[in-house]
């Protein structure tokens, strides 16, 4: 008996969509990486972390909550977690008692080029055998997705 809901046209097949593909690389790319920064006892919202506040001497926790697309809970447990690992510190703002500040101490700014190199180490295991020409034209069409799409959450887990 004919299912009332199918229709006579064929189904196409999972590998016939860009989706899968993406999400078929994505997931190898993440987990290997997942891998190397775990190897340096952080996660990958914690590298993250880590690498925005590498940028600025010292950020606020709304500044990271805003950086990173996470809510006030999540970034205040990943700043938790590398404070208890000596990588970060926090400290309330002089002029703000509800604000806080937030460093890289410096074990977290000395960690921070070390896993830098595995994320490029890890970009050249996945995306080095393709031309230079072809990274880029891949890397242009993935951010204008993002634009498209205004996304705005950072890729942590």
């Amino acid at each position: 008996m004919k299912n009332a809901d199918a229709s006579d046209s064929p189904v196409s097949p999972l590998d016939a969509h860009l989706g899968f593909w993406m999400r078929f690389v994505s997931n190898q790319v993440s987990a290997e990486f997942a891998r190397a920064v775990e190897a340096r006892g952080v996660s990958v919202s914690e590298w993250v972390a880590l690498r925005t506040l590498y940028d600025a001497p010292e950020s606020s926790h709304a500044a990271l909550v805003a950086a990173l697309g996470m809510t006030k809970g999540a970034v205040s447990k990943v700043v938790s977690r590398l404070q208890d690992k000596g990588l970060v510190t926090r400290a309330a703002h002089d002029a703000d008692a509800r604000a806080q500040v937030l460093a890289l101490t410096r074990a977290g700014r000395a960690l921070v080029p070390a896993l830098a190199r595995a994320a490029d180490a890890n970009d050249q295991r996945f995306f080095g055998h393709l031309p230079a020409r072809q990274r880029r034209e891949l890397m242009a069409l993935l951010q204008a997705l993002v634009r498209q799409h205004q996304l705005v959450q950072v890729p942590v887990a």
